[in-house]
């Protein structure tokens, strides 16, 4: 009969303790038990066991099949993290690390059509749709006087229900009139706009910077705020070049990666 628990010195055991068990773990072979359940585990999601998403069972659960104490399972499950092959979530659990994500930022980005194009399923979860003072550097950039006022539209966009971003855009106010309503009702930037008689919108510019997120950033993107954010500063312009919107999104950025189309729109370095 094999032992229920091993403390965290128990990795190397001796050959007169079990030699094997049916999941793969073999005691007293001079392989440390942690990367032998390491090895199981990252076997099983190669093989498909555990596809992308997936959320892994507890460390107890884990504990208890492998027969080993938790701080074993815990140390399994860190290299493989280190690895890239697991994802922790804080107060959520362990879960199989999907694809990153290329997100291109060209002539004209749109959220959608990103998302298509890496077949995942595009959703948004609507923040704020409101008429603020926008700070300075957005009231410069979109041409406005210092007593103008924006409409700051505020979501979290997501990709196969997974949040990747948080974006905060600034319209003027007195360009679109009704902004707000006329977004709930279509739920898309690109019908909103066409309704004001925008046809078209195209980046001007981009900025990309890092930098470490906000509580409220970290809790909508369900990251460790210790985990850093990449920012992604945009203008947007009509045909006739006037601006239509600032954009500021953060990126989970572990989850995302920046494509830059440098063809098509021009990247400023921070």
């Amino acid at each position: 009969m094999r032992d229920s628990f091993v403390t965290a010195a128990d990795d190397h055991l001796t050959e007169d303790q079990v030699d094997s068990d049916d999941d793969g773990i073999e005691r007293g072979r001079g392989v440390a038990l942690w990367r032998q359940i390491d090895c199981s585990l990252s076997r099983e999601i190669a093989g498909g066991a555990w596809q992308p998403g997936d959320q892994l069972p507890t460390e107890q659960v884990l504990a208890g099949r492998f027969q080993v104490n938790r701080h074993t399972v815990r140390r399994a499950v860190q290299a493989m993290v280190q690895r890239g092959l697991l994802r922790v979530e804080q107060g959520r659990g362990t879960f199989v690390q999907e694809g990153v994500i290329d997100y291109v930022v060209g002539k004209r980005t749109r959220f959608t059509e990103n998302m298509l194009k890496n077949r995942r399923y595009p959703s948004t979860v609507l923040l704020q749709c409101s008429v603020v003072m926008p700070p300075p550097p957005v009231a410069r950039q979109l041409e406005l006087a210092a007593d103008a006022r924006t409409v700051l539209l505020e979501r979290v966009n997501s990709a196969g229900g997974r949040p990747i971003s948080v974006s905060s855009v600034y319209f003027p106010a007195a360009r679109f009139p009704g902004f707000e309503q006329v977004y709930v009702e279509t739920q898309s930037i690109t019908a909103t706009l066409r309704h004001f008689g925008v046809e078209d919108y195209v980046r001007a510019k981009t900025r990309v910077t890092a930098r470490l997120p906000t509580a409220d950033e970290a809790r909508h993107l369900k990251q460790p705020v210790t985990r850093p954010v990449l920012q992604s500063e945009a203008l947007d312009v009509d045909a006739a070049h006037r601006p239509v919107s600032v954009n500021y999104t953060r990126f989970a950025s572990d989850r995302v990666q920046i494509v830059l189309d440098t063809d098509a729109a021009e990247v400023l370095s921070p």
